[in-house]
């Protein structure tokens, strides 16, 4: 019979089951949650029902809370009421997993009596990743069943454990069989009855807890194995003292002390920016002005034309898709080269068993190596990953015309040239776009697609729709210098390198950055990449820094020397030769040096980067803040509690922001001019989150 639009409840013997049906994800809305709690009253008054199976149809067991609930007022029962209600029930209750069991879905597990998944599940709580912890006692119950080391490394990692690990581990009672999940748990529910199994109650469990009891190296060990990762966060460390709580309070003390870090978390700012970035990746994969049904065309075959360290990168994307390549050098000698560090990169990741080393000559024979781009004429995509040079790029594109089969797409990867004037050395300028990967390229996440003005719908759709295959996120952006993450990155080159010059040290200009959020400074990554990456030998004129650092070899960390000094371990020290590089250069330039406080140069470049990021909005070069704010969280390391850089700044407010670019403006230039958007927005009492 049907509870409610969502829960349906039946009896098979004297067990009763109750099915939730609530697509997408049988999240656990009020509608699931109120019919989950009429369903349990009704087989609780049932004289002919002895246990119960809870179960999900669709694709998943529940997926989480419903995250669009968030902040508003609470519906009976709240899940933290319905699972009391399940937990207190006189008769067992079987919870039966599928898909996966997140969140709000896992902790409604953890409160049936017994626990049963088909081996294709997955069991998780991924709160941490919204700025959250479980809520609904996950930090109080999983210890109890797992253990305490088990369950710090699973709530603050957040990443789902399959069905054989969490059985393994005590969190399952039983593996079902494939396809067969309601069947078993019945059969599960019936074996509890026949043999007088007890209502087992995670939360009275104490053995797993015992086994930590007089041990706080635990904790402090764990807390220093995960300083660099949990850096900035506040989430992790309210996990870990919730877990804590575990051996210190009654599991009811418990539960409060978890709602309270639970709520002092949802109100920080961290969360919300977290929350937002959920959100904004999704929103990300959708593109305006190409309709939903627009045709995806087939990538059965991709060409890469460069084996060097971007290129190859680039082809194990599609290799690790199971997408044959063929992989393209003007040499032999380069393509062995190429495709021996491709192979060492697939091996060391076998030796970190992260895939199995038999696997790696599977994904070396993906790859067809050429040095003739004729090869390329049966290819579906071809990505070009040569010298950043208009006239090579174009030489490549004109070539490329002529060679490969009609409807191919033709993509640049291009970081800051034209791709229109890329397009227009071919015939077919509606059959390229840009494919702007960041590096490494088989590692970061980020794939900017670049659509031109003549770029035809269906390889803007079929190339986001590649970014998903490939494991990507793809952000669709206009065509323009630097397209939106290096035109705002030019933003913070300009401030940075000016900031040195006025009197800055670029240690001073990182450990501002770094205390921000970043993974590492402007300087110290300017050392990682190279100095010398787009820097030309022939043409370089001692016109800035960094041209004096690479005339003197100083080429960044694989010199041993740029802005900084490295050890033979790579373990930076402040140089005093590039201090007196730039002393001399600002000499030069007749810049009197003075001391810059870090209030200065935290608002001249964040506040520079904002007020680009509005132009590029502006000028439609992205069509959403949101999706600014994916690019550098996801390529260039903006922190992610802090929700990307229109999203800050929308924190700021933006008459603060537009106040503070005035004050700058009028200090050192027009610089910090303020966009035009951000002018219209404070006009119109908004924010960029509303443009």
């Amino acid at each position: 019979m049907k509870v409610n639009d969502v829960v349906s409840y039946d009896v098979d013997g004297s067990i009763a089951v109750i099915t939730v049906n609530s697509p997408p994800v049988n999240a656990l809305s009020n509608a699931v949650r109120q019919g989950v709690a009429g369903a349990i009253q009704t087989a609780m008054g049932d004289a002919g029902v002895d246990a119960v199976v809870l179960i999900c149809e669709g694709r998943t067991f529940f997926a989480g809370a419903d995250i669009t609930e968030f902040g508003k007022p609470p519906v009976e029962p709240t899940l933290r009421n319905l699972q009391l209600i399940v937990e207190n029930t006189t008769k067992p209750v079987v919870a039966a997993i599928h898909g996966t069991a997140l969140g709000g879905g896992l902790e409604l597990a953890l409160v049936a009596h017994y626990r049963i998944a088909v081996p294709s599940a997955k069991c998780g709580l991924p709160e941490v990743n919204l700025g959250l912890l479980p809520g609904a006692g996950g930090t109080q119950r999983l210890p109890r069943i797992v253990g305490i080391p088990k369950a710090l490394d699973l709530i603050t990692a957040g990443t789902p454990v399959s069905a054989k690990a969490a059985k393994e581990m005590g969190l399952l009672d039983e593996l079902a069989t494939e396809g067969n999940l309601r069947a078993d748990a019945i059969a599960l529910a019936q074996r509890v009855l026949d043999e007088g199994r007890p209502l087992s109650k995670v939360r009275d469990r104490s053995e797993k807890l015992d086994e930590a009891r007089g041990k706080p190296e635990i904790f402090a060990d764990f807390r220093k194995a995960n300083a660099r990762k949990f850096r900035g966060f506040n989430a992790p460390e309210s996990i870990i003292r919730c877990i804590e709580a575990t051996l210190e309070m009654r599991f009811e003390d418990g539960m409060t002390f978890e709602r309270q870090l639970f709520n002092e978390l949802q109100a920080d700012s961290q969360s919300a920016a977290q929350r937002h970035v959920f959100f904004a990746e999704r929103q990300a994969a959708k593109v305006d002005g190409i309709p939903a049904d627009t045709a995806i065309l087939p990538i059965a075959k991709v060409g890469v034309i460069g084996a060097g360290t971007m290129g190859g990168g680039i082809a194990m994307n599609f290799a690790n898709a199971g997408i044959p390549v063929t992989l393209v050098e003007t040499s032999e000698e380069a393509l062995n080269r190429g495709l021996g560090i491709i192979r060492k990169n697939y091996e060391t990741t076998a030796s970190k068993g992260k895939m199995r080393m038999e696997d790696v000559d599977g994904r070396m024979a993906l790859f067809t190596p050429s040095v003739s781009l004729s090869d390329l004429a049966d290819c579906d995509l071809i990505i070009e990953a040569v010298f950043e040079q208009i006239d090579v790029k174009r030489d490549v594109f004109g070539k490329l015309d002529a060679i490969a089969k009609p409807g191919a797409i033709l993509a640049t990867n291009t970081s800051y040239l034209d791709i229109d004037d890329i397009a227009a050395a071919t015939g077919r300028p509606q059959d390229v776009l840009g494919l702007h990967f960041f590096s490494p390229a088989n590692v970061m996440k980020l794939l900017e697609v670049v659509r031109t003005k003549d770029s035809r719908p269906e390889i803007v759709a079929t190339a986001m729709k590649l970014a998903k295959t490939i494991g990507k996120i793809g952000v669709l952006v206009g065509n323009g210098f630097g397209f939106v993450g290096n035109r705002i990155l030019a933003a913070r080159n300009t401030q940075a390198d000016q900031l040195v010059l006025e009197g800055a040290t670029p240690w001073a200009v990182d450990k501002v950055l770094y205390d921000f959020g970043f993974a590492m400074g402007h300087f110290q990554m300017r050392d990682l990449v190279g100095l010398d990456v787009g820097w030309n030998r022939e043409k370089t004129a001692s016109a800035n820094v960094r041209e004096i650092l690479n005339e003197m070899g100083r080429h960044g960390q694989k010199s041993r020397g740029g802005y900084y000094d490295y050890d033979e371990n790579r373990k930076q020290t402040p140089s005093p030769i590039a201090m007196q590089v730039i002393e001399d250069f600002a000499a030069k330039q007749g810049i009197a040096r003075r001391d810059v406080s870090d209030r200065e140069i935290h608002d001249r470049i964040l506040f520079a980067m904002v007020n680009e990021g509005a132009r590029i909005l502006d000028e439609g070069i992205a069509s959403r803040a949101s999706d600014v704010d994916i690019v550098w969280i996801t390529g260039y390391g903006w922190p992610k509690y802090r929700g990307g850089p229109m999203f800050w700044a929308d924190l700021q407010g933006l008459p603060v922001v537009l106040d503070r670019l005035k004050a700058l403006q009028a200090a050192h230039g027009d610089a910090f001019a303020p966009s035009a958007l951000i002018e219209r927005l404070v006009a119109q009492d908004k924010g960029f989150k509303d443009a």
